[in-house]
């Protein structure tokens, strides 16, 4: 009997539904991975008989391994994503992130807990390059701002649930059973994975498996797309440099260094910062939580706002927003108006960042759009990389917390001064809105 088109459309709901859920999970353990070790930054060098002594410069090294990895599991994903497909990379990642994790909590040295925290990085990597491409793909034309942070806002949320876990059991658990805690995806996410995720037909259409789209999009009800235009015969990271993309996605590279140095930055040593300014542990834990919390909903605000008016404009302003707020934090001002300025800042950083993925992922045509989610987040975790060792040689050398928050005010406008020189998507005045459907801001507007 055949489907109804209320059918198909309960179908769509509900194949989309796991998409965006699954994608939202792999990316809350992300963000647990990028906070969890900012919050056990102050055990480790305390104790040396954790891992062995520590210095505030080796933590901030340390800190960056992770990253490494980070960059090395993006490219790797980009490379093979826009050829092997969106749905292998996440099931194969999302095993590799939870042994990785596994591992880590059980090291005793400083040179083997680093050497797990690069290989866990990898899975990390793959995961976020993936899942941008992903979303683009199925989230409905006009909206994909919207479901891009929701997936993203993974990672603020498990920043959240990093900080909530050790403000609440890390002195039951101790560090290791907060690793252990990152280690849960294998067990809850990849069974459900392996039954609900769908691979992408628009990604199947793309690489004229049309039989097999067809298949798919019988199954989940997601319909199968109309070839798009051809404006660039390469696939994946050629595409990225050829005369029509180069430009812009160095441009594009540089806004997400500046996103993710000032993300890492702030995660791994806001505690620490605030700390030697006279906040106690749970204090200083807590303006994490409150750094993550804005960041999840001041990003779906804006996520919101750039379905309308187009990601680059918000993106320029958050940067703006994430300078003004850092300018202000090393004032003295009574403990409300610091928490907002701290909320504020997490919009501007990490808010910023998701809203980068959701540009990125919707500037490439679908032949290129894993590779550029991959560029994106494998060049910007350099700046990943980079905001940690900036703070722990900062503090090391006693500079204090005021000069880590004026440079990276400056970093913010730089990145918002990049955005707005990104142009107008290469594909954007070749496609063609269904005369059904609403057209693509995103695309058009980045």
């Amino acid at each position: 009997m055949p489907s109804t088109p209320h059918d198909l459309e309960k179908r769509r709901r509900r194949s989309l539904g796991w998409v965006v859920f699954l994608s939202a999970a792999a990316l809350v353990f992300d963000g647990y991975d990028l906070v969890v070790y900012g919050t056990v930054v102050p055990v480790l060098l305390s104790d040396p008989d954790q891992l062995g002594a520590l210095t505030p410069a080796q933590a901030g090294r340390l800190g960056s391994y992770a990253l490494v990895g980070v960059l090395v599991g993006a490219l790797v994903a980009g490379a093979v994503g826009d050829r092997i497909g969106r749905r292998k990379v996440m099931l194969v990642n999302l095993a590799w992130f939870s042994i990785g994790m596994a591992i880590t909590a059980t090291t005793h040295s400083v040179a083997t807990f680093g050497l797990f925290r690069f290989l866990t990085g990898i899975g990390v990597g793959a995961l976020v390059a993936t899942v941008g491409a992903m979303v683009a793909e199925f989230a409905p034309a006009g909206q994909r701002n919207r479901y891009n942070a929701i997936v993203y806002s993974g990672v603020p949320a498990g920043g959240v649930l990093a900080a909530l876990t050790a403000i609440t059991f890390g002195d039951t658990l101790g560090w290791r059973g907060l690793f252990w805690v990152g280690a849960l995806p294998i067990v809850l996410l990849l069974p459900l994975a392996l039954r609900f995720l769908p691979e992408s037909p628009k990604w199947l259409v793309a690489r004229g498996r049309f039989a097999e789209a067809e298949a798919v999009s019988a199954r989940t009800g997601i319909p199968v797309p109309a070839a798009e235009p051809v404006v660039e015969d390469k696939v994946g990271f050629p595409a990225l440099v050829s005369r029509r993309y180069a430009f812009p996605t160095a441009l594009l590279g540089l806004m997400s260094f500046a996103g993710l140095l000032l993300t890492y930055g702030l995660n791994t040593w806001l505690p620490q910062i605030m700390g030697e300014q006279g906040f106690g542990k749970n204090s200083s834990l807590t303006f994490l939580l409150v750094l993550n919390l804005a960041a999840i909903f001041g990003g779906l605000l804006a996520s919101y706002v750039a379905d309308r008016v187009g990601a680059k404009r918000v993106v320029a302003s958050t940067f703006v927003l994430a300078a003004l707020s850092l300018a202000v934090l090393p004032l003295s001002m009574p403990a409300g108006f610091l928490f907002l300025a701290v909320a504020l800042a997490g919009v501007g950083t990490i808010g910023t960042q998701v809203l980068i993925y959701g540009l990125v992922s919707n500037y490439y045509p679908t032949t290129a759009r894993a590779a550029g989610v991959a560029w994106c987040a494998g060049f910007g975790r350099l700046g990943g990389i980079v905001g940690p060792i900036i703070g722990g040689v900062l503090v090391g050398a006693g500079v204090g917390g005021s000069t880590a928050f004026q440079l990276f005010a400056g970093i913010s406008l730089l990145g918002a001064l990049v955005t707005l020189l990104v142009p107008r998507p290469a594909h954007a005045s070749s496609r063609v809105a269904a005369p059904s459907t609403t057209t693509d801001r995103t695309t058009v507007a980045a």
